[in-house]
């Protein structure tokens, strides 16, 4: 679905997400496997598993696999579960930086308003 709308904030392109039970039940078996290797690694710390070099490695390999579980987790829930939505932004020109102000596009006369310029130049927001 999509709206011709250009103002700021109309929404461009919505399309809503799958919502597959299938994604709901492979998350909900990822989340007990992310829960069993935390329990493992706050058992391995409590164990004192860290102060041997094999037990420092495994260690680290149960929380890399913690990471990794987490980011398939949240890939799968992105991706089946929020909708894609596409809104339209306020376009700038390239050449534009934030402390340009449309009127001043053209540049101003040398001392007039120089403490305002000053003021700006300290503060970029002033007065937006």
């Amino acid at each position: 679905m999509s709206s011709s709308g250009s103002t700021y904030g109309d929404i461009h392109r919505y399309e809503p997400a799958r919502e597959s039970t299938a994604a709901a039940i492979t998350i909900v078996l990822l989340t007990a496997v992310e829960v069993a290797f935390v329990f493992m690694f706050a058992y391995g710390l409590v164990s004192g598993w860290g102060l041997s070099e094999e037990g420092n490695m495994f260690l680290g390999a149960i929380l890399a696999v913690i990471f990794v579980d987490l980011a398939f987790i949240l890939a799968l829930y992105r991706k089946e579960f929020l909708p894609d939505v596409v809104i339209v932004k306020k376009r700038r020109r390239k050449w534009e930086d934030l402390y340009i102000r449309e009127d001043d596009v053209d540049g101003e006369a040398l001392g007039d308003g120089a403490w305002d310029t000053v003021k700006r130049a300290v503060y970029p927001y002033y007065k937006r």
